[in-house]
């Protein structure tokens, strides 16, 4: 992988389903600011089940503006799970998504 590709911005809108976006980034923000992979992730209409790499279990709703979902959008995390074991090329790429309100991938 060359450095341009690396630093290379990438877009997602707003106002996709949260599901989608959840699903696409591979990432969870728990309530204590830890960053945590996602291994898998179960949809039940309105919420689904997500159960990390460390083997945590997360009940989350579809909702655009929870808390976890204002996390992911602006990046707020202390610290990745050192169980979840993120590659830094993965939390590099998060690091350089940006969420636009008029402009990106519409999932």
């Amino acid at each position: 992988m060359s450095a341009d590709s690396s630093k290379k911005k990438r877009y997602y809108r707003k106002n996709v389903d949260f599901f989608k976006f959840v699903e696409k980034l591979k990432l969870w923000p728990s309530r204590s600011g830890t960053l945590h992979g996602i291994k898998s992730m179960t949809i039940r209409g309105n919420t689904a089940e997500i159960v990390t790499h460390c083997n945590e279990k997360f009940q989350i709703y579809n909702s655009k503006h929870s808390r976890a979902a204002r996390c992911l959008r602006n990046k707020l995390f202390f610290r990745a799970c050192t169980t979840c074991k993120i590659p830094g090329w993965k939390l590099e790429k998060y690091s350089s998504t940006h969420v636009n309100q008029n402009y990106g991938s519409r999932l």
